[in-house]
């Protein structure tokens, strides 16, 4: 069952009665149907119901034994992840995530047994709760069109690779234009806070030259490793490009869906205050690397010089954010490097912030 209007969602949707699956149009109706059906799997699209979202999947984790899982756009994935996780004392809302926009075949996958382990890679972006997909007691067979197993996993595959930077397991450039556009359409209307982080390597071309390419790639997988562990887990890190990487700093989503008491940071908390609190964390835990991890005879100080720009103050679109960012990062450059700067400040760097 697939509750929700899944035209947002489904590239495909024109084509749900192809598949043996019934459709509810709200959220109300769908835990109604689950109530008195038998279903192996609940599909939820969570645009239109963050709101209540909490409670929604709390009353439909009651009404049915079936797998659930949320159809997620990609400023929804950090509420979805957190729905997936194993809590302890906590009931699970949800057992997997599919980002979407995505093929139909993508959803009906997930009500197929499970035939091997599969990594995260294979998975693409279908993200689920646990090892393996259980089968429900009258799991449908697929229908002629739906694609072959080996084929819908390459498209999975495709799909992660489309969102994915395959050297450090960031997202890349072309997911987090499209996430930092969404996170602003939100913004707007509702006061949400945004600061976008753009940073690079100092001297990264020298480094690499002299150590070597597969330094330098461990060089990329440490700083990405270590901006993951600096930034909260609802902040999206990624990879644009060589050297490049920037962070989308925005308030934490899990309030977006009713859970309030969930949320320990204060409404108060200003950005870009927290952004230039997890990049001074950043520069110093970088600064401090061990970097004879690398290898015999790497030694030295890894710096980062970078720009922060935050909407609506410095910019109301992507492009313009990027923009601002890449200047301040480009000035931070050209006054010795080590260094982060705020867009619009006559003294900007952080280090000089209380």
């Amino acid at each position: 069952m697939l509750i929700g209007d899944i035209g947002r969602v489904f590239l495909d949707a024109g084509s749900v009665d192809r598949y043996p699956c019934r459709v509810q149009a709200n959220i109300l109706d769908g835990i109604d149907a689950a109530a008195k059906g038998r279903f192996d799997v609940v599909g939820v699209v969570m645009d239109g119901i963050s709101s209540q979202l909490g409670p929604a999947l709390r009353a439909l984790r009651k009404s049915t034994a079936a797998r659930i899982v949320l159809l997620a756009q990609m400023h929804e994935e950090p509420i979805a992840r957190r729905l997936v996780a194993d809590v302890p004392g906590e009931q699970k809302l949800a057992d997997a995530y599919l980002i979407c926009p995505a093929l139909l075949a993508s959803f009906y996958g997930v009500a197929q047994p499970s035939t091997e382990k599969e990594s995260p890679r294979d998975v693409g972006e279908l993200h689920p709760a646990g090892a393996g997909v259980p089968q429900g007691e009258a799991a449908p067979a697929a229908p002629a069109e739906a694609l072959s197993a080996g084929l819908e996993q390459r498209i999975r595959h495709l799909e992660w690779l489309a969102m994915t930077d395959d050297l450090t397991g960031l997202k890349n450039r072309r997911y987090v234009w499209e996430f930092a556009r969404q996170i602003l359409e939100q913004a707007g209307p509702t006061g949400g806070r945004v600061t976008l982080l753009v940073f690079d390597i100092d001297n990264f071309k020298q480094y690499n030259d002299l150590y070597g390419h597969a330094a330098g790639d461990e060089v990329l997988r440490q700083a990405a490793l270590l901006m993951r562990r600096c930034c909260r887990p609802h902040d999206v890190v990624s990879r644009v490009g060589g050297d490049e990487f920037a962070v989308v700093f925005w308030d934490d989503p899990h309030r977006l869906a009713g859970d309030v008491e969930r949320d320990r940071r204060s409404a108060a908390t200003e950005h870009p205050r927290e952004a230039i609190s997890v990049a001074k964390r950043f520069q110093k835990e970088f600064g401090d690397a061990d970097l004879q991890l690398l290898g015999p005879g790497a030694q030295g100080i890894l710096t980062i010089s970078g720009g922060l720009a935050s909407f609506p103050r410095d910019g109301s679109t992507v492009e313009q954010l990027f923009r601002q960012a890449d200047l301040a990062l480009l000035d931070a450059k050209r006054r010795g490097k080590n260094r982060i700067y705020l867009v619009g400040e006559p003294q900007s760097d952080i280090a000089e912030i209380e």
